[in-house]
């Protein structure tokens, strides 16, 4: 008994001391973060439609240089860690053409202002989608309410524009077969409220190489459109300008040597393409802030990273898959991933909320109580697919210190997937997203630099750096300090999934059931103390083993409470 009472007493005096090592990396992120750095980068980046290979893109690209080389980061000659601080930019031959939009209009023959413009609604011009001839064309437009393809063997449709109230690349196939020369399609999901936003356009593509060119219309347009159709058979004059031409994709990787153990490193992502503001130009801007940030602090010797730290801009998911598959030893040394996407909202006009999606714990299965999907919906997670591992409950409480801190808003979603974190994930890596939803202008035209708060984006990039800078150059303190965290968390996640047990059971539902909830809870929290283990850059005792193992038999017994009140 008095083993046990001394070791007690000997693991709440280390975590005391050990408490918040994390402090002093926010006071130099606080202090050293540029929001209109940031804001700016975002701005240049957003005024371009971002596609791999394309002008915006690959300026983007070269910003996010001129931003590193002004920082202090050196071109990579022979490796990446020749020096302290390096960047590369990777070069890959396309398979296929790059695009870039350049003009178009629609306007109804006989009216004086054009139904819809690219100068409004970039968005209107589907990714791949070829020009019309010089000075456009102008052609009888056909609405077809029923959006069925076998509909149209029946109409005919040569020489003429289709209109439907669906995305135009569903009809793609069947209106070239039937002779049509365009196709005018709407596609805009409920939680976008296109009632309320009538201009929004979300991007979207076609089939490269088409005879057809096919365009996005806004509610508004949509609507004015369907009601000329209603009355006649109106004409449209449509102009469209493109630019389909072959290229090399480019990725931007800039590193940050860490001192005793370089191989191991914690990656940040963020990628370039897409069209938007928030998505993802503010975490091309966040992140560039971010490393020019650190490179501040390291050469001013206000930071010594153990770990080493890397950044990286490119292709959605594309550039970040290979940046580990393409480096078996690299991949490895890869401790962490976090993806910056959508980090910049003004959530009061875009009505999104700071999110932080977890790696797959039960939440993803069992979804109750404050838990939520957004509307990007679920994943398809089971038991075999949950990824016990610390870095959730960490980058939570470093995010809700900030927000305390700044009077800022942090919330999380279970794992939903689609962005960055993914490739670290599945290549078993922990791996999550820093991002906002849901938001009314998500892929819009409307989701512009004006819905862009640079207070968010320096929130985001403090939390993130913070993180980052404790867990490269954590030792054993950090360790406990984080085992102590996680078995708060675990024993307040316990805590509420028991009340909802309960509630459930009163309810009808199966008690078996309910405890094996409890159960599988227990055992993630368990697994993820487990992974402590290796946070330390050197461990120099097992005062971490020892304070896991004290910690899990705690979380154990806890379980068990509970179990036996289940009935």
């Amino acid at each position: 008994m008095k083993t046990k009472i001394l070791f007690a007493l000997l693991f709440a005096g280390l975590t005391s001391y050990a408490q918040n090592p994390e402090d002093e990396y926010f006071k130099l992120t606080r202090k050293g973060f540029n929001a209109q750095n940031a804001y700016e980068t975002t701005a240049f980046v957003e005024k371009y439609f971002r596609v791999p290979g394309n002008t915006g893109f690959n300026a983007s690209i070269h910003q996010v240089e001129s931003i590193l080389k002004k920082a202090g980061f050196v071109a990579q000659q022979q490796n990446e860690f020749e020096a302290p601080l390096t960047y590369r930019i990777e070069k890959r031959a396309m398979k296929a053409n790059t695009w870039e939009p350049v003009d178009a209009s629609i306007a109804i023959v006989g009216e004086q202002q054009p139904l819809i413009s690219f100068q409004t609604n970039r968005n209107m011009i589907p990714i791949n989608c070829g020009s019309t001839p010089a000075g456009g064309v102008t052609a009888p437009v056909v609405y077809l309410e029923k959006t069925s393809p076998a509909d149209l063997e029946k109409m005919d449709l040569k020489g003429k524009i289709l209109f439907s109230e669906s995305h135009p690349s569903r009809l793609l196939q069947a209106a070239t077969k039937a002779g049509a020369i365009g196709v005018l399609g709407y596609s805009m999901p409920k939680y976008t409220q296109p009632e309320v936003h009538q201009t929004s356009i979300q991007f979207g593509s076609m089939k490269a190489n088409s005879e057809v060119w096919t365009l996005l219309l806004s509610y508004a347009a949509k609507e004015k459109l369907k009601a000329a159709c209603l009355k006649g058979t109106p004409q449209l004059k449509v102009n469209i300008q493109t630019k389909i031409y072959p290229s090399e994709e480019l990725t931007i990787v800039a590193n940050v040597r860490g001192s005793v153990n370089p191989d191991e490193r914690f990656v940040f992502s963020a990628h370039v393409q897409e069209p938007g503001a928030n998505d993802n130009a503010s975490g091309v801007g966040t992140l560039a802030e971010m490393a020019r940030l650190t490179a501040e602090l390291y050469k001013a010797k206000k930071i010594n990273p153990k770990r080493s730290l890397t950044f990286l801009w490119g292709d959605e998911i594309v550039s970040t898959r290979r940046y580990i598959s393409e480096d078996s030893t690299r991949a490895k040394g890869i401790m962490w991933g976090m993806s910056l996407d959508m980090v910049g909202e003004d959530t009061k006009k875009t009505g999104g909320s700071f999110l932080i999606e977890k790696m797959p714990d039960p939440s993803a299965i069992w979804t109750r109580g404050t838990d939520k999907h957004t509307e990007w919906g679920a994943g398809d997670v089971a038991e075999k697919d949950l990824f016990p591992h610390y870095f959730n409950d960490f980058i939570f409480d470093i995010c809700k210190a900030q927000g305390k801190f700044a009077n800022w808003t942090v919330n999380y979603n279970p794992f939903e997937g689609g962005s960055d974190h993914t490739p670290f994930l599945q290549n078993k890596i922990p791996g999550l997203l820093m991002w906002h939803f849901t938001d009314v202008f998500y892929h819009t035209d409307n989701d512009r630099i004006d819905k862009v708060s640079p207070t968010e984006m320096k929130n985001v990039g403090i939390s993130g750096l913070t993180a980052a800078y404790t867990l490269i150059s954590a030792d054993e303190n950090t360790a406990i300090a984080t085992v102590a965290q996680v078995k708060a968390d675990a024993l307040s996640r316990l805590k509420t999934e028991f009340d909802l047990s309960k509630k459930a059971i009163a309810a009808g539902k199966s008690a078996a059931e309910e405890k094996h909830i409890i159960e599988v809870w227990s055992k993630w929290y368990i697994d993820a103390l487990a992974t402590i283990n290796k946070m330390a850059v050197k461990p120099q005792t097992t005062r971490v083993g020892s304070a896991i193992k004290f910690t899990t038999g705690e979380v154990e017994k806890q379980t068990r409470v509970y179990l036996e009140e289940l009935k």
